[in-house]
């Protein structure tokens, strides 16, 4: 079992946007010398709760002070970004990181961001899609390039000069290029199909109902077969939130009362699917009225806490609903209290990973079903 970090972040509006971000790297930095794996983080640019504008930009803020995370961009969103910046900025933090870099993708949900970069009533999946197939195309081919689409078009043909490498994009550290990473977030998400098929890796969403997290393996299963890649449980991450404490009462506190991160981060998140009419992802029950959804159902439903043992009992409770994944990511929130979002992070790394790691250590990687003749 391994253990790692996604953070989107969001913070309360109105905090003080340099303590926030300071805080934002110190939580990387901690996971770092706590020994999980990787590290994510996002990217909005219209948002005051959410104030990392590049995942670029913040990760290369922590390139030269991590010792052994991998880094991931989680996720840059395509349809707002140029192929040829993506490419460029991409592949200069991935030398950055002499390698630890994982390039997280997704089309960008969030509709003011939409709006801003005027894609908003474009087909921002057929955006996607042109964009990182022109940023591999660059990755893979030579100067000048010559990439016509729908939605840009890319040359220097004009303007190169070859011999000095005027011209040139560089490639990537990792060859053909870091590992990509997609963040699915619908129930039976046949965008994990179609990840799957090309060789990429999915993260279910944090904010998922478990039993929508569950319907995501058979999809990447069938989309690594197609692909002629073998899936694996060890690169299947899900994403849960958690909170753990010296001790149940303030562990619940600290995730459930008035002031909470948790509490404030689904206020946040429960008003943008509400608008967005995504609320489907909360519902067992497709049938359930909106109504239904309330803040305290969303909260009893996806937030984790409770002392190392509890936390490490509910965790194995809800990989048996969802499957038999191997990679965890710890959904970070905001440090209303400094010293027990910390704590929270220790633990979870110190305490609560080894007791998962033991219940799963005999468990088998996935096999193809045999039919018996």
């Amino acid at each position: 079992m391994k253990l790692s970090f996604f953070t989107m972040p969001i913070h309360p509006v109105g905090k003080n946007i340099a303590q926030s971000l300071k805080e934002d790297r110190e939580a990387f930095l901690l996971a770092d010398s706590l020994g999980y794996a990787e590290a994510y983080c996002g990217e909005h640019t219209t948002d005051q709760a959410e104030i990392v504008t590049s995942t670029v930009a913040f990760l290369a803020s922590l390139a030269y002070e991590t010792k052994q995370i991998r880094l991931g961009t989680g996720t840059v969103n395509m349809p707002n970004s140029h192929p040829a910046r993506v490419a460029a900025e991409v592949a200069m933090l991935d030398h950055m990181l002499e390698g630890r870099l994982n390039f997280g993708i997704s089309p960008g949900g969030l509709m003011s961001d939409a709006e801003v970069f005027g894609s908003i009533d474009k087909n921002r999946n057929d955006m996607f899609l042109e964009c990182i197939n022109m940023v591999l195309e660059i990755w893979a081919g030579n100067a000048p390039y010559n990439l016509k689409g729908e939605f840009w078009d890319i040359s220097t043909e004009r303007t190169m000069v070859r011999d000095i490498g005027q011209g040139d994009i560089m490639k990537p550290f990792q060859a053909p290029h870091p590992p990509i990473i997609g963040t699915a977030v619908a129930p039976f998400s046949k965008g994990v199909t179609a990840m799957a098929a090309r060789g990429w890796q999915p993260i279910s969403g944090n904010f998922l109902l478990p039993k929508w997290a569950a319907t995501h393996w058979p999809n990447y299963v069938e989309g690594c077969l197609t692909g002629g890649f073998t899936p694996s449980f060890a690169d299947w991450r899900v994403a849960k939130n958690i909170c753990v404490a010296d001790d149940a009462k303030t562990a619940r506190a600290y995730a459930r009362d008035p002031g909470s991160p948790y509490v404030y981060y689904y206020s946040q998140l429960l008003t943008k699917m509400r608008k967005g009419g995504r609320l489907n992802l909360f519902k067992h029950d497709q049938n359930m009225p909106d109504d239904d959804v309330t803040l305290d159902y969303v909260l009893d439903q996806l937030v984790i806490h409770g002392d190392v043992e509890s936390v490490a009992d509910q965790l194995l409770a809800v990989r048996e609903e969802i499957g038999p994944f191997k990679h965890l990511v710890y959904a970070g929130h905001d440090w209303t209290d400094i010293n027990l979002g910390r704590k929270s992070m220790i633990l979870m790394g110190e305490k609560v990973l080894p007791i998962l790691q033991e219940a799963t250590k005999h468990e088998e990687d996935w096999k193809p079903e045999t039919k018996n003749k």
